[in-house]
This record gives C-alpha cells, structure tokens and sequence, in this order.
C-alpha cells in the first residue's frame, strides 16, 4: 500500500483531536509520540495484533515507562473482567493521571481501552491505533467506549475521547478476509444513511476495495471518518443526530446478543441489520422494496450476510432489542430509511412489524 497520508481533525468546542490515515503511521513514531502526555504508557492489545504490530509501537516508548498487555481476541472478551485487567496493569505501571493508555487493535480492544482510560483515576488519555478496516472507519472515532454483558452490548460505558487516531493503513494488509468484509459493512453504513453519492462510489469501487486497492481504500477510509467526525462534533453525546450512525445495529447488537458472541462478526451482524432495518422501512410505507434490494445488493458485492442465522428465534432477538441504548420510556426507537442517503429516527416503532421481518 501507498499514497499520502491523509488528516482529518474532530472538532468538539475548545477541544480537537487529529485522525491521520496513511501506511507506516506505527514505524512513524515521532508524530504520536508528541501527543503522549506523561511519562507512564500502558499498550493494549490482543493475541492476534501483538505478535504483528506491538513491537514496532513499543519502539516508539523507548524513553517512557511503559507495559503492554495482550489480552485474548474476540468481542466474547468485551467484559468487565477484561477491564478490571487494564486497570490492574495500570495499577502495576503506577500509571499517575497524566499516563496514556494505546489501544492497538480492532473495534473490541478500542472500546475496551478506551472504557479503562475513561475510569482509571476518573478519566486519563488514550490513543487509538485501530488495525482493522471496522475500527478505522467508525469504532475508533467519537468517543464511544465500553462493554458487554450477557444481556446485550456496550451495555457499561462512557463517552471518553480519544487523543488522536493513528489509521495505519498497511496493518490492513495482514487483516483476513472475512475480517476485512466485515468492515464493509460499516463504510456502506456510512453511504446509506446520509451519503448516496458515496453509496454509488461503493458500488463502482466494491471490486478495488476488495482487492486491498490502496488508493480506494483510503477514500473510503477518510470520507467515514469525516463524515462521522462531522456529526459528532454536532452531536457529541447521541442526543440527537448521531443515533444516526446506529442504522443497522439495533438488529444487528440484538443479533450478536442472541446468536451469542463471537459466532457473527460485528460488521456480519450490522449487514443483516442494515436489511432488515430497509425491509422494515419499506413494510412501514418509509421506502420502498427497491431500495430494500439496493441495499441487499451492495452488500452481497462484499460478501456481506442479508439473512439472520437458521435457528434464531425471533422473540429473543426481538426481546433484546428492547434493551437498546436508543429506546425511551420503554419504546423502540430505530434508525429507519426513506431510500439511500436518507436514514432517520423512528420513536415507538410496532413490535408486531419489527417481530413479522425477523420472522419473514
């Protein structure tokens, strides 16, 4: 991979925080390293990330106090246990309230990181070093921090801003394949619910984007991430606008939940969302069953699932959606479309039709 590196800045009041896209921001360690605070650097990352990148990070601290901890892969390790590790390692490096947690990985170890920095001696700073295409373009900016429990996702967290988001673009190269698809599924997010121009771009481009084509990449990669980083600095806590970048994931954290896990990929899971949050739209007179198709279609060019897995039970899923982070006073409240480009929020959405697309 080549090309130029790319800046993006998140602009929230006084507050701003840059996102660099490019291939060899880890080696480049001057640039990041300027924005650590103190002296004290704990590294997060897993079994499967460490072995590539932790090395070439940890080059970068030479002049630090600094630890690393790898923890297990996978969303099934999103807890509070796995948290309570952070902190003790923090505790272990005597980590003062200007250290810096890096969280190097995907969407769980940024997530997990960053919830650990925003409670470690009620809040230090943290830099996100995402290595998968998912966490580039959506987990790794905006602050969303957190953790699962059985009974749903992203259940316990805070809003915690990142430092900086250092977007490595050669550590895509190692990604695998189902790991790299799945990621798609939140850049055609991004296109869906309020870009359709860029939604046509994907549906020229799907063929370079899977092929790891450096130049497409890295457009698709920054026109996410500013397009998110404009609704956050808008929206910074979801009180409004921003529940629109969740089209797709009350199905779709439902599904993780249900199916248990771990067994569908993030990206998988918000795929099926997505679809059946257009089918819903179309059943509800929103849209119509066209754009349901669009929607399919586009996904399944990145080998993307439209379907929930046999054997899920609609009434669990359902049951697990009415534990959203969206709903009010006990009312499903989902992020529905009116076609392409134009997603928006539906309050006190009909359990019978939501119940009636899963089981369809």
């Amino acid at each position: 991979m080549s090309g130029a590196m790319r800046e993006l800045v998140v602009e929230l009041g006084a507050r701003r925080y840059p996102i660099r896209i490019g291939v060899g921001l880890l080696a480049d360690v001057a640039p990041w390293r300027a924005l650590l605070p103190g002296r004290h650097v704990l590294v997060v990352s897993d079994e499967h990330v460490a072995p590539l990148y932790l090395d070439r990070v940890s080059a970068g601290l030479h002049d630090r106090t600094f630890s690393s901890l790898v923890l297990p892969a996978g969303e099934a390790r999103k807890t509070l246990d796995s948290a309570a590790q952070i902190f003790a390692a923090l505790a272990e490096l005597q980590a003062s309230r200007d250290a810096c947690v890096i969280a190097l990985g995907g969407g769980v170890i940024g997530d997990l990181a960053g919830f650990a920095a925003a409670c470690w001696m009620r809040g230090i700073a943290f830099v996100q070093m995402p290595t998968t295409l998912l966490a580039m373009v959506d987990s790794s900016v905006g602050g969303k921090t957190g953790v699962d429990l059985p009974q749903g996702k992203n259940l316990v967290g805070a809003f915690h801003q990142p430092r900086a988001v250092i977007a490595d673009t050669a550590t895509l190269a190692t990604l695998p394949d189902r790991e790299l698809r799945a990621g798609f599924a939140e850049v055609v997010k991004y296109g869906a619910l309020g870009d359709a121009g860029f939604f046509a771009w994907l549906e020229r481009n799907a063929d370079a984007l899977l092929a790891r084509d450096a130049g497409p990449l890295a457009e698709a990669i920054a026109r996410c991430c500013a397009q998110k980083a404009a609704i956050v600095a808008r929206d910074e806590t979801e009180r409004g606008e921003r529940a629109l970048l969740n089209f797709g994931h009350t199905f779709g954290h439902a599904l993780e939940t249900t199916c248990g896990y771990g067994k569908l990929l993030h990206g998988e899971a918000v795929a099926i969302g997505m679809y059946l949050a257009a089918r819903l739209s179309a059943r509800s007179g929103m849209s119509t069953d066209a754009d349901s198709v669009h929607m399919r279609d586009l996904l399944a060019r990145f080998g993307l699932p439209t379907a929930i897995p046999a054997g899920t039970d609609p009434g669990a899923v359902l049951a697990a959606m009415r534990l959203d982070k969206k709903n009010a006073s006990g009312r499903l409240r989902l992020i529905l479309w009116r076609g392409v480009g134009r997603a928006e929020i539906a309050d006190n959405v009909d359990e019978a039709a939501i119940h009636g697309v899963l089981a369809a």
